[in-house]
């Protein structure tokens, strides 16, 4: 059975606390699981959430900040130790090449394990997996920085209340879902005359960032949307200076780009109150709201029910 949900490894930005592990994020969608932002201590975070180094089949970094990042050599060395036996592919901003080089070889180890490097060299560039495409667009931060969504190619539902109109059952069905339609008595049916179109289902995630372009391109029509938000507003004009967002300005992006649920996380450590978050975001977004918690799960909410035309 395919499972779709994200597990929060860690929620802490910068500095951890004695409530948040550094950052890590793990998306499970069919046959792929994506680790994003491994900061310290991922290893042992993903011990207690069940998911292993040999299901990771993708890692995917947003910049080269350290509470992004310096949990890949751990990761890394983890997937030889474990002898995961398929290349695992990691994306990561061309421009730190030389970082994720020192990482991947901090130590010494018997590196068995494939890495298929991939990295992002511009904004829009798209990764075809074989549940959709993954798309990387530039945010702005000071250092060279994207963020990632997944999006889920459209396909159909079949009306049975048509099919039977017509009179298609057993492998005319199948048939019909084939070629793209059907002759039946000197007529012509097409796939389209029975079925209404499923919307594919899309995650985004984006990390530290001022508000952008880019920010508003990956959170369009997100059914999931996992987003920094670094401040509160009585901190706007420090966030702005240093390429962050706060809860205001996610949970508006979120209410403006038609998302459905809306994931806040990377709490700055002068915040010990998550209700802060909460309330500050809740006066602009009506939607399903989520307070990250580390070890925490978040489902992708269910597909959108399209109604017959």
């Amino acid at each position: 059975m395919s499972m779709r949900e994200l597990v929060v490894l860690g929620t802490a930005s910068q500095a951890p606390t004695r409530v948040r592990n550094h950052n890590g994020y793990l998306l499970r969608w069919d046959d792929e699981v994506i680790l994003f932002d491994p900061g310290e201590g991922s290893q042992r975070q993903m011990l207690h959430t069940g998911v292993t180094a040999t299901d990771l089949t993708r890692i995917c970094v947003t910049h080269f900040h350290g509470d992004h990042c310096l949990g890949l050599p751990g990761m890394i060395q983890r997937l030889s130790l474990d002898r995961v036996p398929r290349p695992v592919a990691v994306h990561f901003p061309a421009g730190g090449a030389e970082y994720f080089a020192r990482l991947r070889h901090a130590s010494s180890f018997h590196e068995t394990a494939e890495l298929a490097v991939e990295p992002i060299h511009a904004d829009g560039q798209r990764v075809a997996l074989g549940i959709g495409t993954l798309e990387a667009r530039r945010l702005r931060h000071p250092v060279e920085t994207y963020g990632y969504r997944l999006v889920e190619p459209d396909g159909c539902r079949l009306l049975p209340e048509r099919l039977s109109a017509y009179g298609i059952a057993g492998p005319a069905v199948g048939e019909l879902l084939r070629a793209g339609h059907l002759d039946l008595d000197g007529r012509r049916v097409s796939r389209d005359e029975v079925s209404v179109t499923r919307p594919g289902q899309r995650f985004a995630f984006v990390m530290d960032t001022g508000l952008c372009d880019g920010v508003y391109a990956l959170a369009e029509h997100a059914d999931l949307l996992v987003i920094e938000s670094t401040f509160c507003e009585s901190e706007a004009t420090l966030a702005a200076e240093v390429g962050h967002l706060t809860a205001g300005q996610a949970a508006r992006v979120a209410a403006e780009s038609g998302v459905r649920t809306l994931v806040l996380t990377h709490f700055s450590q002068r915040y010990a109150d998550p209700r802060r978050f909460h309330d500050e975001a809740r006066e602009h977004f009506t939607g399903e709201l989520v307070i990250a918690e580390d070890l925490g799960t978040v489902p992708v909410p269910p597909r959108r029910v399209p109604s017959p035309g």
